[in-house]
């Protein structure tokens, strides 16, 4: 009796990020799923520079998928650094994620000194902010820039008010502000994060909330969505915080099979559970989620999948 094609065993390779992380266990929660989905399957994951060396890797063959931030994936399409030229090959299999705002967390003695409760503030005051964003070459850290730039508040004006911009590292940011060195901390990451918690357990905080022509022109350029902070979420916290938010797209290239592609989003879809579990954060993850528009199109074999399942027209 012949093997229907989406039954057919995968061995996939995932390109991830850094070990250790919530991609990590996303790729564990992937090869669950296909397992599940097409016993006897696999995927395998490769620890990479992240979602622009994914957007490479996938584009170029050197693995079947990758995991890839919505607002990288913008600039792998449209050929913006670090891309020479743009990546046309690449598919959308789903969205794993859109819910790691960024977020402006602010020491509140600084905050209470300048009156300063958004982003707009910091321009109309002319504070000397002194602000850490994630290195150069990081998306969190071009998104953030592209925040402030829009705001008024670039890396000149900050200059000429007597702030300054610092460049750090995930792991070094929240330490910057904790010794005193920064006044703002921002990065793209999950509401609650234990890098703010840290903060937060240690010094009087505010969140800065994002004007909406920002929130606006941002989403736009990046491809990426407007986000809520619910209110009390943080201490000094009484209302809701408006800002953007970085999501996660499962990506593989247009010269995979139909049926492979197939094989795995139905796996995905009927085993979404596997990746719900991997992590507190992952809970939000919904088949509908799936299918939420990204900067390229879906792969036909997902979208075979996703109509069958009514989830697409």
């Amino acid at each position: 009796m012949q093997v229907p094609a989406s039954a057919q065993s995968l061995n996939l390779t995932l390109a991830g990020a850094s070990p250790g992380g919530l991609w990590t266990l996303m790729g564990a929660g992937l090869d669950s799923a296909l397992k599940k989905g097409a016993p006897g399957s696999s995927v395998t994951y490769q620890t990479t520079g992240g979602g622009f060396a994914n957007a490479a890797m996938v584009s170029q063959g050197r693995a079947e998928i990758g995991l890839i931030h919505d607002a990288e994936l913008a600039i792998a399409v449209a050929g913006g650094e670090p891309f020479q030229q743009p990546i046309e090959n690449l598919r959308t299999i789903g969205y794993l994620y859109d819910w790691a705002p960024m977020q402006f967390v602010v020491n509140k003695s600084f905050s209470d000194r300048y009156g300063i409760s958004s982003l707009a503030d910091l321009v109309e005051k002319e504070a000397p902010v002194r602000i850490t964003i994630n290195r150069a070459g990081n998306i969190t850290g071009q998104v953030a820039s592209a925040m402030m730039a829009a705001a008024g508040a670039d890396d000149e004006a900050i200059a000429s008010w007597g702030g300054s911009v610092v460049q750090a590292g995930s792991s070094e940011q929240s330490g910057l502000l904790l010794n005193g060195r920064v006044d703002v901390y921002t990065n793209g990451v999950f509401v609650g994060h234990s890098s703010i918690r840290e903060i937060e357990n240690s010094l009087d905080i505010k969140i800065l909330d994002i004007p909406e022509d920002v929130r606006r022109s941002v989403a736009e350029e990046f491809s990426i969505g407007e986000f809520t902070i619910p209110a009390e979420t943080y201490e000094n916290q009484p209302e809701d915080i408006e800002t953007v938010a970085l999501g996660a797209v499962l990506v593989a290239s247009e010269n995979m099979s139909e049926e492979d592609a197939y094989t795995l989003t139905k796996a995905i879809l009927e085993n979404v559970a596997e990746i719900q579990t991997v992590h507190p954060a992952m809970a939000d993850l919904t088949t509908e989620l799936l299918v939420r528009e990204t900067a390229v199109p879906f792969h036909d074999g997902a979208l075979r999948a996703y109509r069958e399942a009514g989830l697409m027209q």
